[in-house]
């Protein structure tokens, strides 16, 4: 099995091997240092070795330093690293649109969350939604504001699975793989933040292998876990939203006046009973170890049109009405006969809009 950092995979390690075990693995970078500097010592006379080494150990300590050596490598958050509570929520309303509750609980799980200089457990967060809804977004922008790499950072881990874990009968030897991983890497950085995504399409009983890291223990065998973040991505409970969502607005209601206490009961029983949920009947709901079941609403046609304005700016374009209208236009919208809400979201934006820009140039 292997867990993917950027578009690729790499393979599991050995736990707690390799030269980045520690922040800034600085006694290895110490060592490898003087390691090159030696053997040039053989020639030269006593007082001259004393001198060349010491000079060797002072320019290894400063070379160590976090100060200096975290300015061209990633380091690992120090303990007194806080989240730039500001700057998240300017992105969270400048790129996910639609999502008032997701926005709200999340900015303030996190905050919360790396503002406490002792928590009790790590932070467990279970993202539901159709595709489309900013599921991946949402939490590839949490990882992007503890580690600024985002997914390409060696302190984040993404799970696929049908990617890594594809095979029922090997469910055993994914769990023992997946405890190793976790446990090697949280040794390895605190601050770890691990994405599993597709969590409807993962094997039932595969993720109670993490319960223990994820519990109200101190340390569990001698590592403890209480300053990483986990995040559970999934499609189940979908429709569960979107029926609430669509309640509301039949009843006259305004979408903003859905509170998280009209859907989050609701959602963590419906997901441990969804057998099409990698969740299913799992003791990490059972046990109330989730801390945030985060709804994620269908997308109206309004937020459609928001996704397209936001991806021409990304592109640098100036925003044209006219494509913006015509591509939220081309999307499919449920009820049929209401069309609200979109069937994908915003995930196709980008793919509709490289048409119209295609067609543009041809054009020019």
């Amino acid at each position: 099995m292997a867990a993917a950092v950027t578009r690729g995979a790499r393979r599991f390690p050995p736990v707690g091997g390799g030269p980045e075990a520690g922040p800034c693995g600085g006694a290895m970078r110490a060592a490898v240092l003087l390691w090159l500097v030696l053997p040039g010592l053989a020639a030269l006379e006593p007082l001259s070795v004393g001198l060349a080494i010491g000079v060797a150990s002072a320019l290894t300590g400063y070379l160590s330093h976090p100060s200096f050596y975290c300015n061209y490598v990633e380091c690992c958050p120090g303990s007194g690293h806080r989240l730039n509570a500001t700057a998240l929520r300017e992105q969270l309303d400048g790129r996910l649109f639609g999502q008032h509750l997701a926005k709200e609980v999340v900015l303030r799980a996190v905050t919360g969350f790396s503002n406490n200089p002792s928590p009790k457990k790590p932070l467990t967060l279970s993202l539901h939604g159709w595709a489309g809804t900013g599921k991946n977004f949402l939490s590839q922008l949490l990882a992007r504001h503890v580690h600024p790499a985002g997914l390409r950072s060696k302190f984040v881990h993404l799970f696929l699975a049908t990617l890594h874990f594809p095979h029922p009968q090997r469910v055993p030897l994914y769990q023992e793989q997946l405890q190793n991983w976790i446990r090697g890497n949280v040794s390895a950085c605190a601050h770890s933040v691990f994405i599993f995504d597709e969590m409807d399409k993962m094997h039932q009983g595969l993720i109670d292998a993490i319960k223990p890291f994820l519990d109200y223990y101190e340390q569990v065998d001698g590592v403890s876990y209480r300053k990483a973040i986990f995040i559970f991505l999934s499609n189940a409970g979908g429709d569960l939203i979107n029926k609430a969502a669509l309640d509301f607005w039949t009843s006259g209601k305004r979408r903003e006046d859905i509170q998280l206490k009209d859907l989050e009961p609701m959602l963590s029983v419906g997901v441990f009973n969804n057998k099409n949920s990698g969740l299913w009947h799992s003791s990490l709901i059972d046990r109330n170890l989730i801390d945030y079941f985060v709804p994620l609403l269908p997308l109206e046609h309004k937020h459609v049109k928001m996704c397209v304005r936001a991806e021409m700016i990304a592109r640098g374009h100036e925003v044209d009405e006219k494509v913006v209208q015509a591509v939220a236009d081309e999307m499919t919208y449920f009820p049929k006969e209401a069309r609200i809400y979109s069937d994908k979201g915003c995930k196709t934006v980008q793919a509709k809009l490289d048409i119209h820009e295609d067609i543009a140039k041809a054009m020019d």
